[in-house]
């Protein structure tokens, strides 16, 4: 499977309770934190819901 860099640019506050909850799933905790995880189909489904917090970049390997 390929890797996706995952970087929260935008603050989680005033968001509805399962945009937050799915940072925190992706392991996002702070702007600009960033994490590089597999691109399941689980997770790329988890950043469609966030995608107007967060900037992803595909990693070459």
């Amino acid at each position: 499977m390929s890797k996706i860099k995952i970087t929260q640019v935008k603050s989680g506050i005033d968001r509805p309770e399962n945009q937050k909850r799915t940072l925190t799933a992706l392991g996002l905790r702070k702007i600009n934190s960033t994490v590089e995880v597999e691109a399941t189909p689980q997770i790329q489904g988890m950043v469609r819901t966030v995608n107007h917090l967060v900037k992803v970049e595909e990693v070459k390997s």
